[in-house]
């Protein structure tokens, strides 16, 4: 598949590099394009480095891993965004990671839904740090990967792509959801930068019945 990726820190880099891995197709998208030639030589494999609007051209589906305060301009800058998948992997972080912008009576991803009209936007790939993405698995079980969104057919292309990583995905239901999923990755931060646990953790769902 075609994967736009914009934002060259740690979250794009880590997904591009791993997607490429993978045998997707994959785009860096960056203000400063020079940057995101840059990463795409460094990634090798199936990767190319453009503007916001090409990468967003490029993308059967379009991730977006950049800070939150940068959203707006950004999304205004990739243009008509009609009928595009957006792989939202924001979490919407207060400075000096103290907490959420917002929560649990909205989330970033239905923010991004109200910015970006006739978008698509699925919830994904927020809740653990960036360098697990190539190798999700924690000795012998697959870390969960949690997926939302109101469209169940880019939310299955999506889920599709969070498995190609290696993750045991979890559909949690709509988009609704993500007013849960981003405190979650909240409760990661906390647990792997404030109280001692590092960034080697990781959720995992688990079945008692399975």
């Amino acid at each position: 598949m075609k994967i736009g990726i914009i934002g060259t820190g740690n979250v794009g880099s880590a997904l591009g590099e791993a997607w490429s891995m993978k045998g997707h197709e994959v785009m860096i998208g960056s203000r400063d394009l020079q940057r995101a030639q840059k990463m795409a030589e460094e990634i090798k494999n199936n990767a190319s480095g453009g503007t916001y609007e090409d990468t967003k051209k490029f993308g059967e589906v379009v991730v977006l891993a950049i800070h939150w305060p940068d959203v707006k301009s950004t999304l205004e800058s990739m243009g008509d965004l009609n009928g595009k998948i957006l792989i939202d992997c924001i979490n919407p972080l207060k400075p000096q990671l103290s907490g959420l912008e917002v929560g649990f009576n909205t989330s970033a991803a239905e923010e991004i839904a109200k910015m970006a009209k006739g978008a698509i936007i699925i919830k994904a790939l927020n809740s653990i740090g960036a360098l697990h993405f190539k190798d999700p698995k924690f000795g012998e079980l697959s870390v969960s990967g949690f997926v939302c969104g109101d469209d169940e057919n880019a939310k299955e292309k999506v889920k599709n792509l969070v498995s190609d990583l290696g993750f045991d995905v979890v559909d949690c239901g709509p988009l609704q959801n993500a007013r849960l999923l981003e405190p979650l990755a909240m409760l990661w931060i906390k647990l792997a930068y404030v109280h001692g646990f590092g960034p080697n953790v990781a959720f995992k769902l688990i079945n008692k019945e399975k």
